[in-house]
């Protein structure tokens, strides 16, 4: 199986730098199927292409099989694993691309974080959905996707159209975000793991969908089939790449129960939904540190209440909004807005006559406007809106003015030395009226299935309650606000809420 790379960027060679593979070499890197290798079909100035080819042995494939999962079918050794992209080359693609994924380059470290105008091939992929499913993936990242069914044999027509398509991507983006799209990607169109699953995938889906995963439309989808339609394995991932922001994970149900793709029948489908109502919360078996399945048993009332269980970021969401009309706020700035719901539910009610987004990431606010229909938006609602690009962390005019500020999940990605350049900015300089804090609560981290260390990777620290309690008292009495520290979700009565809000209202003498 065969991807290749080619970008334009001048000079094209310091593609080479990214993916830290010399053009003028060949190289081979060994995987348990087989042989992974790297080299560049041209590299010049103006164009260079690096390809990843690679061979899968089947008998070794055979043989890394687990014992729990005997296969003597002929099957085994006669497939289409050698010749179509599916998992195993994500698999490949991950470690022979580890540093690039990583955006690191110590050589150029300017270079990982400019975007490159690039076009990806995968000449043979199954994509159990079609074209159309795979422009549904890849559309809503920045691409431009060019995706062409395959006749089963060319030289029979009348055979018709083979599940697998000849994929091109084309757009200027990060490598290191183009490599994780893929990664996560080319086995969901595959819609199949080639390999034993443990609990672990839940840490690499959230690394490889930093940024983008937790407001991609069609997460559910993808969660469903990365994990193989383990129900408790894609609610968790989902629910930590949420943590990141203020993503929803309301159409996650639907998007997890959605039609059968070809191949698969209705009883399949029967049987998934069967298992999803017993399973709850903790619907996975697991046998040798890797995942047996779904578990159907459990489920009566209890089950359904799960089922039916608001999802965390839809109760903070809500508990901002409820509490912003309580004070009276009608003009309010979103610090961190990601991608854009807080402001859209914002710009929902009439009441807020000035809705402001402020965001670090320029490809989360693009997404954002994409979001809103920016383009299309009522010359009424359009006037009350304004979204920006800026850092918490440096003075900025544009913050001023407002009734109410919102950091929603925003203040735990900020180094710890930095905490006090943030304070400085938002209480000091901005002053608004209201300040409203969300950050998560790490004694919750206890209740979250599979969860070891913070909740999210890009978390610089996490609080307990008496820390977000210390660190809101300090800050209030420094800038002459007073604070009041109230819960957000389900109140634990062992380890308190999930998340934690700091309502801030500044004295009126100062």
């Amino acid at each position: 199986m065969l991807l290749t790379i080619t970008t334009t960027a001048t000079p094209a060679t310091d593609l080479g730098f990214l993916l830290h593979k010399h053009p003028e070499r060949v190289q081979e890197f060994g995987q348990s199927f087989g042989t992974a290798t790297v080299f560049y079909p041209e590299a010049g100035e103006e164009r260079c292409t690096a390809a990843l080819l690679l061979e899968v042995d089947p008998i070794a494939l055979v043989r890394s099989r687990g014992r729990n999962s005997p296969d003597f079918s002929l099957s085994q050794y006669v497939n289409d694993r050698p010749y179509a992209a599916s998992s195993l080359l994500a698999v490949a693609l991950a470690d022979v691309f580890r540093t690039a994924r990583a955006g690191r380059c110590k050589a150029r470290p300017e270079l990982p974080g400019t975007p490159l105008p690039l076009e990806i091939q995968v000449p043979a992929l199954p994509c159990r959905g079609g074209p159309e499913l795979a422009r549904r993936l890849f559309e809503p990242l920045g691409w431009a996707v060019e995706a062409q069914t395959l006749p089963l044999d060319e030289g029979f027509p009348e055979w018709g159209e083979s599940r697998y398509v000849r994929l091109t991507l084309r757009g200027t983006v990060l490598l290191a975000d183009a490599l994780n799209h893929l990664y996560v990607l080319l086995p969901v169109l595959d819609d199949g793991k080639h390999y034993w699953m443990a609990s672990d995938e839940i840490d690499k889906l959230v690394r490889a969908g930093v940024g983008w995963l937790g407001g991609h439309p069609e997460r559910g989808l993808i969660a469903r089939r990365y994990f193989g339609r383990r129900w408790a394995l894609a609610r968790t991932a989902l629910t930590r790449l949420a943590e990141l922001g203020d993503e929803t994970e309301e159409q996650l149900e639907p998007a997890l129960a959605e039609e059968a793709p070809a191949g698969e029948t209705a009883a399949d489908e029967a049987a998934f939904a069967e298992a999803v109502a017993g399973a709850g919360a903790d619907g996975e078996g697991a046998a040798e540190g890797g995942v047996q399945g779904d578990v159907t048993e459990g489920g009566g009332e209890e089950a359904g209440a799960a089922r039916k269980a608001r999802p965390l970021n839809t109760l903070r969401r809500e508990a901002v909004l409820r509490r912003l009309e309580e004070l009276g706020a009608t003009s309010v700035i979103d610090l961190g807005c990601g991608q854009g719901e807080l402001v859209a539910a914002l710009l929902a009610r009439p009441r807020f006559a000035r809705v402001a987004g402020m965001d670090v990431s320029s490809l989360a606010l693009t997404i954002a406007a994409r979001k809103l229909r920016l383009d299309r938006m009522p010359d009424s609602k359009r006037a009350r809106l304004t979204l920006f690009q800026g850092a918490l962390t440096y003075t900025d005019k544009r913050l001023a003015g407002y009734d109410a500020a919102v950091l929603m999940e925003v203040v735990e990605h900020v180094d710890p030395p930095r905490l006090a350049a943030l304070e400085r900015v938002v209480f000091g300089r901005a002053r608004p009226r209201h300040v409203l804090v969300t950050t998560p609560n790490i004694e919750h981290n206890v209740r979250y299935e599979f969860l070891t260390g913070l909740r999210h990777p890009d978390h610089r620290f996490e609080w307990t309650r008496a820390e977000f309690a210390a660190w809101a008292a300090r800050v209030a009495a420094q800038y002459g606000y007073h604070v009041a520290v109230e819960p957000v979700g389900e109140d634990d009565p062992e380890v308190g809420p999930p998340t934690q809000m700091g309502v801030f209202t500044r004295d009126q003498r100062s």
